[in-house]
């Protein structure tokens, strides 16, 4: 099992940054991919963007790519922590932003997701 928590959400302005991070424990190596989805209300879940632990590539969605990046704990070196650095922020952002592992990216950027675990989630909300 793999717990997944999140941290980092809360309330800005257009124009502004957050960093979300998102903390693993349990048998992390058994998920090489970690990420982030977000669901706005009314809407389906969506991917964000997500890593690999063992080669390092990234992925993101369109909507968010120049603006949004994703980084993990290098100076540890272990599988435990992601975080997502969002700057630029839009009131189309504003959604619960939920945090993943799965066994490789690809899982992650499928449809539907073929995740293995998800952490709580954290609120993002953008004011106009």
């Amino acid at each position: 099992q793999v717990q997944l928590v999140e941290s980092g959400g809360g309330l800005v302005q257009a124009g502004g940054s957050l960093r979300l991070s998102c903390r693993a424990s349990g048998r992390t190596s058994s998920s090489d991919a970690m990420g982030w989805f977000r669901q706005a209300p009314g809407k389906e879940r969506e991917f964000v963007a997500a890593l690999s632990w063992s080669g390092g590539s990234t992925a993101y969605a369109d909507s968010v790519k120049g603006r949004f990046t994703i980084s993990r704990d290098i100076a540890r070196n272990a599988r435990n922590t992601v975080y997502l650095q969002m700057n630029s922020l839009k009131p189309e952002d504003t959604a619960s932003y939920y945090c993943a592992a799965a066994s490789r990216i690809a899982s992650m950027t499928s449809f539907p997701p073929r995740t293995n675990y998800w952490g709580q989630g954290t609120q993002v909300t953008v004011s106009s």
